[in-house]
């Protein structure tokens, strides 16, 4: 049986696939603390891995690790990807406005998100101070540390939010269009 055109398959072009780099420019000392806290998830879901199918005796405190690790993980990588700029966003609003309204735009949007992360560290204290006498159930460790990276990282995240608004009213409205529309 012959393949028709609609059931065939395209040859893959290697050539346009994305390919790593070992290009780390854009890795900066501040990225050390998510490298890491990664790096320690992996080792721990590794162990538990480990203990649980090889050894068939689970370590209990595995999993607790990992998740709260994963928490933090979140949160303190999040810091990068404010710091970088590179957060998701729908970029197809750019698109479809005009030129001039980008800037702007882009501005409210930064404002927007300085105060959602602001308000996300407000409930990071609240959490604090509801978890300050818990501990973690399988490490003698209190509930508030994570919270406390929580909420450091949620203000790191409001002080890089300050400073993209900042460069975002220092840079020209044609660069910032440019900047926002080079993607599509």
């Amino acid at each position: 049986m012959q393949d028709s055109p609609e059931f065939s398959h395209p040859e893959i072009d290697l050539s346009q696939m994305d390919t790593a780099s070992e290009d780390l420019s854009d890795v900066s000392p501040l990225d050390i603390p998510v490298i890491i806290l990664f790096v320690v998830l992996i080792l721990i879901v590794a162990t538990q891995f480990f203990t649980r199918y090889v050894l068939n005796d689970s370590l209990g405190w595995t999993e607790e690790m990992a998740r709260y690790l994963l928490i933090v993980l979140g949160f303190v990588g999040s810091v990068t990807c404010v710091r970088k700029g590179s957060h998701i966003y729908l970029e197809f609003f750019y698109r479809y406005v005009p030129r001039g309204a980008i800037k702007p735009m882009a501005v409210t949007v930064e404002i927007i998100t300085g105060f959602f992360f602001g308000y996300l560290g407000y409930l990071g204290l609240a959490m604090v101070e509801r978890t300050a006498g818990q501990k973690m159930i399988t490490v003698p460790w209190p509930k508030a540390i994570i919270w406390y990276v929580v909420m450091a990282a949620c203000v790191a995240m409001v002080l890089y939010t300050i400073r993209n608004i900042v460069r975002l009213i220092h840079t020209d409205a044609e660069d910032v269009a440019h900047n926002k529309l080079e993607n599509f």
